[in-house]
Order: C-alpha cells, then sequence, then structure tokens
C-alpha cells in the first residue's frame, strides 16, 4: 500500500494502533452515521423490550393499538435505521482506511447524512403521531401517512447516495494508485454489500414512490396488493443481505484485528462473496412462497435451487473465518489438542466474542432455519408463525448487530480516540446479548411450531394455548429482557466512552 496516497494537506492522520491512514473528512462521516445508528438502535431496543413482554401471556403489557405501532416502530428502526447508519460508516472507511485514500466529496456525504437523518425522523415522527400503525412491510391497501413513506424514500435516496459516494471513492483509489493489486478482502466484500444496496433501493422506490402518491391522494387506488409485495420484498429481503455481506466482512476484519488470522484462500472468499450478488436476492422468494399471486415455476427455481448457490457462499464464509482463526492462533503456538486454540482465543476481548458469536448464531440458528424455511412445503406451514421472526432475530440481530457491536469495540477508540470505561462489564457485554437473542429466537421457533401465529396481538388468537406454547412465549420474555440488558449495556457504555472516555490521542488503544 502506498504511503503517500492521495490526501489533501491536513485531511489524514496515521491511527497510532493499527497504523492505518484516516482521512479525516470521512472520520466525521464515520462519527456522525455511527452515533445516529447507536440512537436508532435505542429507539428499536425499547419497542424490542415492549413487544417481548406483550407476546408473553402472563403479562401482554401492551394493548392492540400500542402493539401494532411498537411492531412498526421496532422493525422500521431496528432492519433499516441502525443497520443503514451504520453501514454508511463501515463503507466510509473501507473505502477511505483500507485504500489510503481520501472520501471523494465531502459535499456528497453531507447530503446524502442529511437525507437520512430528516428521512429517518420524519419516519418516527409519523409513528408516532398513530397514523401509520402499518408494520414494517406496511402491506397496502394498509395506508400510513404520507410522511412515512416521504421520510423512507429519504432514508433510500440519502442511502444511495453514500454508496454513490463509496463507488466515486472506489474510483479515485483506483486512479491514483493508493493501493497494490486487488480490493482487499474486506472492501471487496463491501463493495458486494453496496451493490446489492443498489439493487434494495432501486426496489423500494419502485415500491414506496407510488404508495406515497396514492397516501397523498393523487392517485384514487392503491397499488395493486400482490404486486406491492412482490416488489416490497426486493426491497425488504434484499437489504437484509446487504446486511450478511457486511456482517462477514466485519468477520473478516475483526478476526485480523483481535488474533491476527488472515484467510486462507482469497479466492474461495471472494467466489462467495460474488455468490451473494448473483444468487442472494432470488432468497427473497421465500417471504411469497404462500402467495397465491406467484407461479409455482418461479418459487421452485428460486428455493430448490438459486437460493442453495446463496446458502454456499454463507457456508463458506462459516468454514473460512473459523478456519483462518485457527490457523492463526496454532501458528502462535497453541496446538495443544483438537480445540486448544479455540480455548486460547482472546474470549475477554469483546471485539472477538461478539464476532465469533455472531457467526455461531447465524451459521447455526440463522442459516439453518432459513434454509428449511426457504422450502415451500415447510414455508407453507410455517410462514405465519412465530418461527420466521425466530429465523430472523437470529441472522440480523444474533447476526448482524452483534458483528457491529464487536466493531464499535474498536471503532470509539480508533475513530473516536477513545477508551471504555467498565472494561469488565464490556468483556460479558456480548455474552449477555448473546446468550439472550439465542434464547429468544429459539423460543420464538419453537413457539411458532406450536402454532404462535406472528403479527397478533393476542397470542392465544382465539384459542387456548398449550402448556409448550405458553412456556416457549415465556422463553420470548425472559430471552428478550436479557437481551435487552446487553444492548442497553453495551448503548450506555458505548455513549459513555464517546462523550467522556479518557483519550487514547498520540498513543495506541489499551488493549482489552
Amino acid at each position: 500500500m502506498s504511503s503517500v496516497g492521495n490526501f489533501l494537506p491536513n485531511q489524514s492522520r496515521t491511527c497510532d494502533t493499527t497504523g492505518l491512514p484516516v482521512c479525516l473528512t470521512a472520520q466525521f462521516f464515520i462519527k456522525a452515521h455511527a452515533v445516529c445508528a447507536v440512537v436508532f438502535l435505542l429507539v428499536g431496543a425499547i419497542g424490542a423490550i415492549l413487544l417481548a413482554l406483550t407476546r408473553w401471556p402472563a403479562v401482554q403489557l401492551l394493548g392492540p393499538t400500542w402493539y401494532y405501532r411498537t411492531v412498526t416502530l421496532h422493525g422500521i428502526n431496528m432492519l433499516i435505521f441502525w443497520i443503514l447508519f451504520f453501514e454508511v460508516a463501515v463503507l466510509y472507511f473501507c473505502c477511505t482506511s483500507l485504500l489510503n485514500s481520501r472520501l471523494f466529496s465531502r459535499g456528497v456525504a453531507w447530503l446524502g447524512f442529511v437525507l437520512m437523518v430528516v428521512g429517518a425522523l420524519m419516519t418516527d415522527v409519523a409513528i408516532f403521531q398513530g397514523r401509520s400503525d402499518v408494520m414494517m412491510t406496511s402491506y397496502v391497501p394498509l395506508k400510513a401517512s404520507p410522511w412515512f413513506y416521504l421520510g423512507l424514500i429519504l432514508v433510500a435516496v440519502g442511502t444511495l447516495i453514500g454508496v454513490v459516494n463509496y463507488f466515486l471513492t472506489l474510483y479515485i483509489a483506483k486512479r491514483d494508485g493508493t493501493y497494490d493489486g486487488s480490493l482487499p478482502l474486506v472492501v471487496f466484500g463491501a463493495t458486494a454489500a453496496a451493490i446489492i444496496a443498489v439493487v434494495a433501493i432501486l426496489h423500494g422506490a419502485v415500491a414506496l414512490i407510488p404508495t406515497w402518491a396514492w397516501s397523498m391522494g393523487w392517485l384514487s387506488e392503491p397499488p395493486d396488493a400482490a404486486w406491492y409485495r412482490l416488489i416490497w420484498w426486493g426491497l425488504g429481503h434484499v437489504s437484509q443481505q446487504v446486511n450478511v455481506c457486511a456482517m462477514v466482512s466485519v468477520w473478516y476484519f475483526l478476526a485480523t484485528l483481535t488474533t491476527g488470522a488472515k484467510p486462507l484462500n482469497q479466492a474461495v472468499c471472494r467466489t462467495a462473496f460474488v455468490f451473494y450478488v448473483l444468487f442472494i436476492n432470488l432468497a427473497s422468494a421465500h417471504h411469497l412462497l404462500v402467495d397465491p399471486g406467484v407461479g409455482a415455476t418461479w418459487k421452485i427455481w428460486n428455493t430448490s435451487y438459486a437460493m442453495y448457490l446463496a446458502v454456499l457462499a454463507s457456508m463458506i464464509h462459516g468454514f473460512t473465518v473459523p478456519a483462518s482463526v485457527e490457523s492463526a492462533m496454532r501458528a502462535k503456538g497453541y496446538t495443544k489438542g483438537l480445540f486448544g486454540w479455540l480455548f486460547a482465543c482472546p474470549w475477554k476481548n469483546p471485539g472477538f466474542s461478539a464476532f465469533f458469536l455472531s457467526l455461531v448464531i447465524f451459521g447455526f440458528m440463522g442459516g439453518i432455519t432459513g434454509v428449511t424455511l426457504g422450502t415451500q412445503q415447510i414455508n407453507i406451514i410455517a410462514h405465519n408463525t412465530l418461527r420466521i421472526p425466530g429465523h430472523f432475530h437470529a441472522t440480523v440481530v444474533g447476526g448482524t448487530t452483534l458483528a457491529f457491536m464487536g466493531l464499535t469495540y474498536y471503532v470509539v477508540p480508533l475513530i473516536f480516540r477513545r477508551e471504555y470505561y467498565a472494561r469488565p462489564l464490556a468483556r460479558i457485554q456480548p455474552y449477555l446479548f448473546g446468550s439472550g437473542i439465542a434464547i429468544m429466537a429459539l423460543a420464538m421457533s419453537f413457539a411458532g411450531s406450536y402454532g404462535v401465529p406472528r403479527r397478533v396481538w393476542d397470542a392465544d388468537a382465539g384459542a387456548n394455548l398449550s402448556a409448550g406454547a405458553n412456556l416457549m412465549l415465556a422463553g420470548v420474555g425472559l430471552g428478550g429482557t436479557l437481551a435487552f440488558i446487553g444492548l442497553l449495556t453495551f448503548i450506555l457504555l458505548t455513549v459513555a466512552a464517546v462523550f467522556f472516555g479518557k483519550k487514547n490521542e498520540g498513543r495506541p488503544m489499551t488493549a482489552w
């Protein structure tokens, strides 16, 4: 990598821990997006604990009106705002620090950030006003406030502008020769995420713009319901595959930072990312398997063939990441027994524990349940039960959110240049959150197997629940409570570090 780069005078610094260059313009927007991400994470987390205690029949905290309002608030803030703000921060870090390049445009970054913030606030206000209780999917003919749709459109446009800024930074880095050879693997994975993001955002525009026009009264009829569901899932599920690419990129990055691990075969890892770009979008078909508006041939092709090429990509990463860690640890001399290297890993480092728990929960709980639920026969039985939320809480929360938490334990010291308080508490936080999410996701899945419906305020749904179903719903409440404690601990630790933590300017970050 070039030591000069293409930085403007006085617009870069060198990280005292990693030796990586830091573009000061990118640093500002990484901070801004990360702070907003944590704020929306908190909003979504409050919704999460309220919902977990409502699904527990012995508590049933919320009434029906506020239940559906909170479902909308929780889904939008957790699955869209928290994730997208953090992912833009990740993109800006990858295209500048890892490529030794300046950010393409400060003005473009400002435009994207402002649109995202205004849009997110607009949507949340519309939800709290009580005119947008349509849940995250907002299926027509349910109608939300025009501000709800317009806010989502602005967030999507702002994110797209951030992605364009990322691509243009890749261009000037290549033009100016700021790095040698191919893109680093982490940047390659982030680029795959950015490509999929463009596809997702375009689907969102096609679905939401006419729906917004209908909510404004400019169209007399809503968009066709079957058409809307098909296009919307090109946004809804595809955007979660952006999360998968970003999450896997974070796995590789944290494996290197925490253990010095290097990918054992770059070509295989890169091929897996290409599989995501080519095939992961098709996996959104499993949301439409019970939809009579889509033909059987399309369903069979997507779920019985194309989806498994995307599954293969996740399996490759699921093996190569821990294999790289094992190789690195054995090279350090931890060769005793079959798993001596694993026990010797830096489990007290929250960056490592969060990433490794993310890998395990995503692979063994999210991935396996996703494959089974993507099978048409099983999907017909399970689609409208709690098994579906059990699956995506394991993938998006246990996988992506936990990985992003692990990265934050390095973002704060390296980008904000602040140290964490209460480090013993930080060391156990990933275990609190990860175990809570695992319990909740498993309980949801088993409750769904008992026939407990999703998206329904009253879990009884007119019938008496079995003892097993009641036990699993209690598990949802207890697991959700534990996860909320772990998440709140993360937020408090991070806010305290960002605003009051001891400065580490001029010295390496303190080792965990």
